[in-house]
């Protein structure tokens, strides 16, 4: 299980984005949070398995209904998460 940071670009804030990816990762039972950044980007930390991590990358691209998602920067991390995915301010 390894630990990731993602930052997320395009038209991702003021579009249900951060609502959206929270209520699918916990309908998955992903670990971490979600948060909105001032420079107009999302930042996404998890916890995942290898198995799971193309489905997470597929939550993360498919977004909201009214979100653009045009970048996924990827970094891994030495956070551990346990618990809920929550939506952070």
């Amino acid at each position: 299980m390894q630990s990731y940071q993602f930052i997320i670009s395009g038209k991702v804030q003021g579009v249900w984005y951060r609502k959206t990816v929270s209520e699918n990762a916990k309908k998955k039972g992903f670990s971490g949070y979600v948060k909105n950044l001032a420079d107009g980007t999302v930042e996404v930390r998890v916890k995942v398995e290898d198995d799971d991590f193309a489905e997470f990358i597929s939550i993360l691209e498919k977004g909201s209904m009214l979100s653009r998602v045009d970048n996924i920067q990827q970094y891994e991390s030495n956070e551990d998460f346990s618990g809920d995915f929550t939506v952070r301010e």
